[in-house]
């Protein structure tokens, strides 16, 4: 006769009390998830791992530092046996028995009264996996896998019934590589009834939206030349307020020279709430795909980021040009391709030395990424007769020079 599948079911553990037995490995998985649900944690193992060690340093759990012994499980509503003393676990699934204590064991999970399933978490829904008869740790976890990743990318389409509550979400691309929009970006998208995106966000995240879903190109509403970000305030507000979940699709991080708080502002005062999601920003990642880390033991300890849009000598200028002169760390510009040449003539005639190194990284993390590499001296040359054109992020600092030797201009 086929073996009785598995009931499954979810504890609820909040302030309830939860036994775990042995501080190794296993333990150091499985406690993170029941310090999150809430439980009394207690540890009953003569040692631990760092991990654990440090759970218990700052109070999550409470860790007897002894073998088990017969009683640990009084008043447990779970425990968890998972030490490298078989007899010991023996002993205290035997206790669990006894006192209908709903046990698991990690060492021989036929002894055990109930299985932990492979489990993951996407945006409030908690996925659960068990396989039939023994448990398969291997293709319960596989499982597990793909569907949580098909709910965070969108590539498992689970429509929520009940009315949404419609709004807007800022939403950081990225700096250009698809890959490197967060799983909450990426989910977002997916359940959007349009899109607002720049030119700079992840565009091929576009061709997988559903055909019903609006995109429009921030660079193409109609406005004035002075106009352009009132008017897609308006069209986040516009769409937000038909009932439509919209997200601005931006590249980079929405709050590094993206207008995210200028965006979210006009939705606040018009009623309408906003969520903002981070992203990767161009600053740090598009060096590091170039092979340039902004900092390095011994050689930078800090980086600056700076919007080059505006020239040193234009009185709109906000930036310190003879303090950053001063600075021995890295220095990243952002939109200044076009003011290069005259940010490198501030600089050095602030003090900065001519020969300091300098990378320009165009379309940084896509197929048509680029590196030209000079000198603070040359880099105002170099940009033209290398066409280098925006989008570039430029790196100035001994942090270029860090990576294999490359040819300078």
């Amino acid at each position: 006769m086929a073996e009785h599948p598995a009931y499954p079911v979810g504890l609820r553990l909040t302030g309830r009390r939860v036994v775990v037995i042995g501080g190794g490995q296993v333990a150091q998985r499985r406690l993170p998830a029941l310090i999150a649900a809430g439980a009394d944690i207690v540890l009953v193992s003569p040692s631990a791992t760092p991990s654990v060690e440090a759970m218990a340093d700052t109070g999550e759990i409470t860790w007897h530092r002894r073998p088990y012994e017969d009683g640990d499980l009084a008043d447990a509503w779970y425990a968890l046996i998972a030490s490298s003393d078989t007899e010991a676990n023996r002993l205290a699934s035997a206790e669990a028995e006894r006192r209908r204590v709903w046990c698991v064991r990690s060492d021989d999970a036929t002894q055990a009264t109930a299985w932990t399933p492979a489990t993951g978490r996407s945006e409030g829904v908690t996925v659960a996996v068990l396989t039939g008869g023994a448990p398969d740790p291997r293709r319960t976890a596989a499982i597990r896998d793909a569907v949580v990743e098909g709910l965070r990318d969108g590539t498992l389409v689970a429509p929520h019934h009940r009315t949404r509550t419609p709004g807007v979400a800022l939403v950081g691309g990225g700096p250009g590589d698809p890959d490197l929009i967060t799983v909450r970006g990426r989910r977002l998208l997916a359940e959007a009834d349009v899109v607002i995106a720049d030119r700079l966000g992840p565009r091929d995240l576009l061709d997988e939206l559903p055909p019903h879903v609006e995109v429009i190109d921030a660079a193409k509403i109609p406005y004035g030349r002075f106009m352009a970000q009132e008017a897609i305030n308006n069209a986040l507000i516009e769409h937000a307020k038909a009932g439509k979940a919209v997200v601005r699709l931006k590249g980079g991080d929405p709050y590094v020279f993206g207008r995210g708080m200028e965006e979210l502002q006009a939705l606040a005062d018009a009623g309408i709430p906003c969520t903002v999601v981070p992203g990767i920003s161009s600053s740090i990642s598009v060096p590091g795909a170039a092979g340039i880390p902004v900092t390095h033991r011994g050689v930078a300890h800090e980086f600056t980021v700076v919007s080059g849009h505006v020239a040193p000598d234009d009185a709109r200028s906000l930036v310190d040009w003879e303090a950053l002169a001063r600075l021995t760390g890295t220095l990243v510009i952002l939109m200044g391709v076009d003011k290069i040449g005259a940010i490198a003539r501030t600089l050095i005639a602030h003090g900065k030395n001519p020969d300091t190194p300098v990378a320009l990284v165009q379309e940084g993390t896509t197929a048509a990424q680029r590196r030209v590499d000079a000198t603070l001296a040359t880099v105002g040359e170099t940009v033209t007769t290398q066409d280098v054109r925006p989008p570039a992020v430029i790196v100035i600092g001994d942090v270029v020079a860090v990576g294999p030797a490359r040819p300078t201009t």
